[in-house]
Formats: structure tokens, C-alpha cells, sequence
């Protein structure tokens, strides 16, 4: 019988959270990831994106089942978001966004293993667009959090008592390099805006 992973409960204290901001050190990660630009809610390179990561996502899955007796959930997908200049990142402005959208992998997970994936998916899916797809690292190291409960447009405040939080500890961060973080818990396909629940990360210097 295939052996069950779940990072989620791995990693438990890097994706729970409450309403109070504490901090957690996060290791080295590898994720399957896509990188963009503009507005999340009306691009089509970002729609794209999150198909192409979670065919791939979910390929790698089967193969590693099949192949290496190893069954495991698929991680929710996660997203880092910036601008060029970030005095200009608003949710007003939001066609200004830069983001790298992103599927944590286990450890066993291959570049060998990516690769065949994405061809096997090219083949299934030739319109998908793929060769944006990198399997790559990720280190943030020691960050701050918090659970935002409600839309993503309703995010301003906590995100600005996270900061504060940050602040109050007297560590700071720049946005263009130690990125705004979000972990999607909810199923939005399924989820009412209203109870979308969504972790907030900042990593910190």
C-alpha cells in the first residue's frame, strides 16, 4: 500500500493560524511555480497559469503513486505578490502586480520527474501554456503571519497589523525582496468570499 504524505500536517505550524500574528521560521522549500503580471481577477496569463501549475501538480502526484509507492495531497497553491514599485502596489492598481503563483512539492519530487510531467500534459493539453513552469527553491526563512478570514479585497487591515506587528518587533522587511506571501486554504471555487480563509506571510530581515 502507497505510503500518505500530508506536508500540511508536516509543516502544521507554516499553514494554521489564527487571528493573533506570530512568527514561524520556514525551511528551504521546492515548489512548482509560475511567475507574471497584472490583475489576478481579469488576466488570462494568470488563469492559464493556475491550470498549468495544477495539471503538473497533480500529474507529478500520479506518477509518484504509480511509481514510487508515495501517495500524498497536493499542496494548496500559494502566491507571492510585488510591484516594480511597490509605493505604487494598491488594490487600485492591481494591473501594476507582479506574482509567482506556486505548488510546495515533496522532497522526493524530481526535476527528472517535473520534466516528464510537463511533457506528458503538453501532450494531453497542447493548448496549456507550459514553458513557464519552473521547478525551483524557496527560502524565506524567519516570517511573520496571520489568518485573514473574508475576500481578498477585505485584506487592507489585516495586513497592515501584520506590519505593525513586524514593526512593533523591531524587525522590518522591503516588499520588492522580501515578498508579500498569501496561502490559499479555501477551495474560492466552492467558498463564499465572505469565508475565504487565506494565510498572510511576510518574511522579515
Amino acid at each position: 500500500m502507497a505510503e500518505k504524505l500530508d506536508l500540511k500536517k508536516k509543516f502544521k505550524e507554516l499553514y494554521t493560524a489564527s487571528a493573533k500574528p506570530v512568527f514561524v521560521t520556514v525551511p528551504p522549500l521546492r515548489i512548482l511555480s509560475v511567475d507574471g503580471a497584472g490583475d489576478p481577477n481579469t488576466s488570462q496569463e494568470f488563469s492559464q497559469a493556475v491550470e498549468a501549475l495544477f495539471s503538473v501538480a497533480y500529474k507529478l502526484k500520479f506518477t509518484a503513486k504509480k511509481e514510487l509507492c508515495w501517495d500524498y495531497a497536493v499542496m494548496p497553491m500559494e502566491g507571492l505578490w510585488w510591484a516594480v514599485d511597490m509605493a505604487r502596489f494598491s488594490v487600485e492598481r492591481k494591473e501594476g502586480w507582479q506574482w509567482r503563483i506556486f505548488i510546495v512539492q515533496p522532497e522526493f519530487i524530481t526535476e527528472t520527474m517535473v520534466a516528464a510531467a510537463v511533457a506528458v500534459v503538453r501532450k494531453a493539453k497542447p493548448s496549456l501554456v507550459l514553458g513557464q513552469l519552473r521547478f525551483e527553491e524557496l527560502a524565506e526563512g524567519l516570517c511573520a503571519q496571520v489568518l485573514h478570514v473574508g475576500s481578498f479585497a477585505s485584506e487592507g487591515p489585516t495586513i497592515t497589523g501584520l506590519h505593525e506587528f513586524i514593526k512593533a518587533s523591531g524587525r522590518s522587511f522591503d516588499g520588492t525582496v522580501q515578498k508579500h506571501h498569501e496561502i490559499y486554504l479555501s477551495d474560492m471555487r466552492r467558498t463564499s468570499a465572505e469565508k475565504l480563509r487565506t494565510i498572510l506571510r511576510q518574511p522579515i530581515v
